[in-house]
């Protein structure tokens, strides 16, 4: 593969991450401050949303397994047709609506579509993975490429979102450091924007959707212009495609799918949790108020810069080595929520950022080894890629889905107030623990599953040697 074509494909990826990252550090704030949702509300707008992408990988799996070979390929027609609408839900779900009483359902139903349009986009974007070469090194080395880009996405999404909407979130009406005999009427001094405010913060917030809706287009005419898709490299002419039906329940029953899978859906569904509760910590629990935009930048710089080193880690010591690099961010993460100190949030921002491009990187490295195992057990079937694909999201997505729902709950059921300037003693314990504990507990879970993962690094070579002396 030429440098050329695999920037091309890696910044193709990267308009999804662009849009998902902003959703997820500010989506969650956004529903509770501006558009003055109850937390209930918000982890049913979150848990729906995330399940209906989820439920919509298996149905898009389906119907691209059955899609035929057109001039420009089989998988880059999903691709383009979905992005405009994507633009479009993108756009209404940052809206807010005149109305007060059916904001919820507003948001539930352009989140779902959003959520379902880029399951449309991602699952054949990540198994075109499979169809740029058949080369182990060059299927890594895209994946590297792509996982920059996507990370590099991730900060765009975050800093122009943050950078943007950030007077959106600054209070003039409360003080940094409130004073030491805090009364009950300090507590609920409100924050909340008369309606002018409120129309200046909606103008904000559709600005930024509008950048981002722009940056979705010049993604997809780059994947275009710039990736050539090849039919099915692995296939012989004499093999069938495996019927969706048999071809998931035989992808449920291959081990090494089973424990990557598994492992990576509780990592995941840790990193969501980080950083959908991060900018609420930093606003409600730790006095950094002023800051998160630029703690939230910091994250995404340090996982940007450190894709290429996990990359070369990985190839030196394996990816199952490299997958120890996740468990960095949690001694320091429970370090940010005992000492909310300026200096330790910036270190625990980078040691974050470390653990979150591996995170990212390893999961979309490992699956194109475990789709070439399955292979070689299965020499004489096709089409199974995207069963690969389109499953693995699915999981990881409910997972997320049911993380975030819980968390925006536990938020509700402690009694969070929006827009008041402190919350209570019992919501900021809750964020303590939703930035914490929780994906402390879910990343060693993860990483406890993975020790169990069979692919190594000499299994990898003895698959390869096989594959290409079957085809």
């Amino acid at each position: 593969l030429s440098i050329c074509s695999k920037l091309c494909y890696a910044i193709g990826g990267a308009p999804n991450q662009v849009a998902t990252s902003a959703a997820a550090f500010f989506l969650q704030i956004y529903l509770l401050d501006i558009a003055h949702i109850t937390p209930f509300h918000a982890s049913l707008v979150l848990f729906i949303g995330k399940a209906s992408g989820a439920f919509t990988d298996p149905v898009a799996g389906f119907f691209i397994s059955k899609s035929r070979w057109t001039r420009i390929g089989r998988l880059m027609p999903w691709m383009l047709a979905c992005t405009p609408f994507t633009v479009v839900s993108y756009f209404f779900m940052w809206y807010l609506p005149p109305f007060v009483s059916g904001r919820a359902a507003w948001y539930v139903a352009f989140n779902c579509l959003f959520q379902a349009l880029t399951t449309l986009f991602q699952v054949p974007y990540s198994a075109l993975t499979m169809f740029l070469s058949t080369d182990q090194k060059d299927r890594d080395s895209a994946t590297a490429y792509r996982m920059t880009m996507e990370v590099l996405g991730t900060l765009i999404g975050a800093a122009l979102q943050g950078q943007i909407v950030a007077s959106a979130h600054v209070s003039h009406h409360c003080t940094v450091n409130p004073p030491v005999n805090t009364t009950d009427s300090w507590h609920d001094t409100t924050s909340i924007p008369d309606p002018s405010d409120i129309l200046s913060h909606q103008v904000i917030y559709m600005i930024a959707a509008g950048v981002i809706g722009g940056v979705y287009l010049l993604g997809i005419v780059i994947l275009f212009l710039g990736v050539k898709e090849k039919d099915d490299p692995y296939a012989l002419s004499s093999d069938r495609a495996i019927p969706f039906c048999k071809g998931l329940g035989l992808t449920m029953k291959h081990g090494p799918y089973v424990k990557l899978t598994a492992s990576f859906l509780l990592i995941s569904t840790a990193v969501q949790l980080e950083q959908s509760n991060f900018v609420l910590f930093c606003t409600q629990a730790s006095g950094l108020r002023n800051h998160f935009q630029y703690l939230v930048v910091t994250i995404l710089v340090s996982a940007a810069v450190s894709v290429p080193f996990w990359q070369k880690i990985l190839q030196r010591f394996g990816k199952k080595c490299a997958a120890c690099g996740i468990s960095w961010m949690i001694p320091f993460a429970v370090m940010l929520v005992t000492i909310p100190n300026l200096i330790l949030a910036y270190l625990v921002a980078f040691v974050s950022g470390l653990s979150i491009a591996a995170s990212l990187l390893l999961p979309w490295s490992m699956l194109p080894d475990v789709v070439d195992n399955f292979r070689l057990q299965n020499p004489h079937g096709k089409g199974q890629e995207t069963i690969f694909y389109s499953s693995y999201v699915f999981f990881t997505k409910i997972s997320a889905g049911i993380g975030l729902g819980i968390s925006a709950a536990g938020l509700e059921f402690t009694g969070y107030k929006p827009g008041i300037c402190r919350q209570s003693d019992d919501v900021i314990l809750t964020l303590k623990i939703l930035i914490g504990a929780v994906p402390g507990i879910l990343i060693f879970m993860g990483l406890f599953i993975l020790f169990f993962y069979p692919i190594t690094e000499q299994s990898r070579k003895e698959t390869k040697l096989a594959l290409e002396e079957l085809r």
